[in-house]
């Protein structure tokens, strides 16, 4: 593995690979939060069997951290090589004409990203670990014992307007990051074949439905708490 990493390709592929399993749990944190604006009912069943299960909490969430962990390492590492290899300054870099604003802002759509992501844990995870573990209730219930607190909560952190702003924000960087990474890691893997065009489609779709549903879920809890 080491070996893999320490070549040009093989970080960018295992960058790309990084990609696709964040992008996969994007899509299957999207699948659980819109519950919370069609079934909420369904949305705190659903989170209570997330937040309880064995497999989910002491496999697969440690998986999903060390992969967010790899991918922000590694679009780091690969961002310094980049620099560090051009040994020629151009007098003057047409950026415009060669890449998309996108494609060279990366890095900086990445770092507020990674700085959001760490705001979202402070919000939802290190309160959930709280609760489970410090306090000892892991029975997911609200005080009164009514139902699951896991829907209230949700819509009680959306109540703040700096915290919805600053929530749309991210998801619009998240948008910006996606729109160019989604293709990137395809042409990373050598996915270019007779179904480029359908993946570019596919991804351009994924890159803008999937935050901007993210955003109308903390509009709707600003909206509706």
């Amino acid at each position: 593995m080491s070996d893999i990493l320490k070549s040009s390709i093989g970080r960018k592929i295992a960058m790309a690979i990084s990609a696709f399993f964040l992008m996969f749990f994007i899509l299957q944190h999207f699948a659980i939060n819109i519950l919370s604006v069609l079934d909420p009912n369904l949305f705190n069943e659903v989170s209570h069997f997330m937040g309880t299960n064995p497999l989910v909490q002491f496999v697969l969430q440690p998986i999903l951290i060390f992969g967010v962990i790899f991918h922000f390492a590694m679009g780091f590492i690969l961002e310094f090589k980049n620099k560090s290899s051009r040994s020629v300054s151009y007098a003057k870099n047409n950026g415009n004409a060669n890449s998309s604003w996108m494609s060279r802002n990366m890095i900086y759509s990445g770092g507020f990203i990674l700085v959001f992501l760490v705001i979202h844990f402070i919000d939802f995870w290190i309160p959930e670990l709280n609760i489970k573990y410090v306090v000892g209730d892991s029975s997911g219930l609200l005080e009164d014992g009514s139902g699951y607190r896991y829907f209230e909560e949700l819509q009680h952190k959306f109540v703040p307007l700096w915290r919805v702003a600053l929530y749309c924000i991210g998801f619009v960087f998240l948008s910006l990051h996606l729109l160019h990474g989604f293709n990137s890691a395809f042409q990373s893997i050598g996915a270019n074949n007779k179904y480029t065009n359908s993946l570019k489609g596919f991804g351009k779709a994924y890159s803008i439905l999937i935050p901007l549903g993210f955003i109308i879920i903390a509009l709707f809890h600003h909206l509706n708490h």
